[in-house]
């Protein structure tokens, strides 16, 4: 990371001009999220804070300078997994500190139901249809398509507004020799191109090494949670030596199949050895998994973050960091989504809305939450005005900024969340949510009132849900069709 400091925004509403970040990072950093909670910086780390929340609001007055960007994601990670959404049984007290510390959201929603088009839609910040990659639901193993070079990203754009930029763990935009996270804005990469990969071997889903640094295979064969978190730790100690903001994205593949948990190297060396035999969908695990290793895994995941997240504290730099997390689309086999309906792969709201978490303690205050509808291409370009970044006018953003809304209290305008995945399509407005799944029916559905999406009234509105396909369809035809076959 460079050692020259980028130019600040210019401060608003007679605000002085902001002081440097390591200045106000060692001053005040050391106790912001203790003093969040009520506890003294030698115990916050060790206590469970008060969980009793409040309804969003906004502290207009403070200021800032543009925060760091700490941005996680879990992956195939169900809506009620972690305990602060209503997991029975699995204990996450790291993500549940930081929910404590920040916002959480109750309907938040990812940019599609499976893997990579979610991650299309947060790096370009627009719906997946409109590349040719984003196509691909998600994109398999030894695929031609990708993220193009040439297409802005969130890390193009704010490394051009003076941010380094960095993205640990799991890519999955497309493979070497034509797509990489280093040419499309990421100073820095280190983990996985495919869509998941064996935790000890690393071998993908075309039996293919799949660690990298860089462009160059790493050799690695401890547990990939475990690499992966020590990567995030070594690059948040690195930022609290420099004046300049940093992007990371920091990408598990935990909880994915295969289900391995650390300390299963029996279990990886029968898959490995299967691999190794041209054996195919051996990563699947369609034979392996349970409750218990599921939640061995979460909790493996919620360790994690708690690791990043006291080097994070421990740098001087979290109050002036943003800290996301959120899972890329909807759970899948063993994972708890109720009350919702559907699983990754649906565009139920089991599909596509996931556990999501700010915190940001120069800004937001802690202990709220949030019943906003929002999606993955919202954080886009709510990330892009914090960062003092300006999108690319040829590639306009299909997200809206809840900088207004998070800063200054401002309603949010009303809009649709727009999804369309092969043979299902969705759109939310408000309360209300208009679906048409496999059988080609229209469906509508009350929300708040049903999110288990089992009245439809479909019947009962014709109009409204003469708008919604409008509406829908109206996006629909700016994007590509998907390829025949």
């Amino acid at each position: 990371m460079s050692a020259q400091p980028p130019s600040e925004p210019a401060p608003q509403d007679g605000a002085p001009p902001p002081i440097s970040r390591r200045t106000l990072g060692g001053l005040a950093a050391a106790g912001a999220a203790a003093s969040a909670v009520g506890l003294s910086p030698g115990t916050a780390a060790a206590q469970e804070p008060d969980t009793a929340e409040r309804p969003f609001r906004a502290v207009p007055g403070r200021r800032s300078p543009r925060p760091n960007i700490l941005f996680i994601l879990g992956d195939d990670l169900g809506w009620a997994d972690l305990s602060s959404y209503g997991s029975p049984d699995i204990k996450t007290p790291h993500l549940d500190r930081l929910a404590a510390q920040g916002v959480r959201f109750t309907d938040a929603y990812a940019g599609s139901s499976t893997c990579s088009p979610t991650r299309f839609s947060l790096y370009t910040g627009r719906y997946p249809g409109r590349t040719k990659g984003g196509l691909a639901e998600p994109i398999p193993g030894g695929s031609a398509e990708g993220l193009p070079p040439s297409h802005p990203t969130l890390a193009s754009l704010l490394r051009g507004a003076g941010y380094a930029t960095a993205l640990i763990g799991k890519w999955h935009c497309g493979y070497l020799p034509d797509y990489s996270p280093t040419r499309s804005g990421w100073d820095e990469f280190f983990g996985n191109f495919g869509g998941a990969l064996e935790y000890y071997s690393k071998l993908g889903l075309t039996g293919e090494y799949d660690l990298y640094e860089g462009e160059v295979a790493h050799k690695d064969l401890r547990y990939y949670t475990r690499v992966i978190t020590e990567k995030a730790v070594d690059y948040v100690g690195r930022g609290a030596d420099d004046d300049k903001p940093w992007l990371l994205n920091l990408n598990f593949t935990t909880p994915h199949w295969p289900w391995l948990a650390d300390g299963d190297e029996e279990e990886s060396a029968r898959l490995t050895a299967r691999i190794k035999a041209g054996e195919k969908g051996v990563l699947n695990h369609l034979d392996g998994g349970s409750l218990a290793k599921y939640k061995e895994m979460v909790e493996d995941l919620d360790r994690s973050v708690g690791e990043v997240l006291a080097a994070l504290r421990r740098s001087g730099q979290e109050r002036d960091t943003l800290v996301f997390f959120a899972s890329d689309n909807g759970g899948e086999r063993w994972s708890y989504q109720w009350p919702l309906t559907g699983a990754k792969f649906s565009l139920h709201e089991g599909g596509i809305r996931v556990p999501t978490i700010v915190r940001w303690p120069a800004r937001l205050a802690p202990g709220q939450v949030s019943h906003e509808p929002v999606f993955t291409p919202d954080w886009t370009a709510t990330l892009l005005e914090l960062g003092g970044a300006r999108p690319d006018p040829a590639h306009p953003l299909d997200g809206t900024s809840l900088a207004p809304y998070l800063l200054h209290g401002e309603r949010l305008p009303e809009r649709e969340l727009f999804w369309r995945v092969r043979g299902e399509r969705a759109l939310r407005r408000g309360d209300w949510k208009y679906y048409r799944g496999q059988n080609g029916k229209d469906q509508l559905f009350n929300i708040p009132a049903d999110p288990r999406e089992q009245a439809d009234h479909a019947g009962a509105r014709k109009e409204l849900v003469a708008r919604l396909r409008t509406a829908w369809e109206k996006v629909d035809a700016t994007l590509l069709p998907y390829p025949k076959g």
